[in-house]
């Protein structure tokens, strides 16, 4: 499929108040795509059991993932430079440009409806087994995690932000609160299921993560 959509971008942030996230917009330029893309290399032996940095992560029972869902090089033509990620949270699916007209291909979890966002930001810097640390507005709707708002949940097979986490900041150099995260819920991959971040498959944010270099050069676009 290819994606002939112009995309015209918001300002980074139409996340309610009350999930206390990042109000600082930043605006998108304008991008081109082609939305319906074909398939040239699929990757689905890459979710077997995984040993990273101490943790055994388990295999994905990766029939049970829809097919658009997993990882795959795709035709991707587009004016944005490579390293680029855009992200389509209506097909549920993350691109990182190849270049050439290609693109690495994930499906991702997207926010709730209230809690979605768009615009254009930079990944500032990123973690492996990241320490979880909700905001204080989250905790006030689900008591049961406000002892991780000070202390953190530590790195774990159980923590949310799985095996990886890139942070997001706008053009002023600001946080958005706003992340690129693995996932121990991979049947929520292809869902609107967050709280407004952008979610992986364990095994495949390990694959972003590794090509992924931080800086403003990095540019994320993410599309509603």
């Amino acid at each position: 499929m290819r994606i002939r959509n112009a995309m015209t971008a918001l300002g980074l942030v139409a996340m309610l108040a009350s999930a206390g996230y990042a109000t600082t917009a930043a605006a998108a330029p304008a991008a081109t795509a082609n939305s319906a893309t074909e398939t040239i290399k699929t990757f689905d032996g890459d979710y077997g059991v995984t040993s990273d940095n101490g943790f055994q992560l388990p295999a994905i029972p990766i029939q049970k993932v829809k097919p658009q869902f997993r990882r795959q090089i795709v035709e991707y033509k587009t004016d944005e430079a490579e390293g680029t990620i855009i992200v389509n949270t209506r097909e549920r699916h993350l691109y990182y440009i190849l270049g050439n007209g290609e693109a690495m291909r994930y499906g991702i979890g997207v926010g709730k409806q209230g809690f979605s966002w768009s615009g254009t930001a930079y990944v500032a810097w990123k973690q492996e087994w990241p320490n979880w640390h909700p905001p204080k507005e989250m905790a006030v709707r689900r008591p049961e995690i406000a002892k991780y708002v000070d202390g953190g949940m530590n790195p774990g097979l159980s923590n949310p932000l799985g095996a990886r986490a890139m942070y997001l900041y706008n053009e002023k150099g600001q946080d958005t609160l706003f992340r690129l995260h693995g996932t121990p819920e991979w049947a929520s991959i292809g869902t609107a299921a967050s709280s407004g971040c952008i979610r992986l498959i364990n095994q495949d944010v390990i694959d972003l993560y590794s090509r992924v270099l931080p800086g403003r050069s990095t540019k994320v676009i993410v599309i509603q």
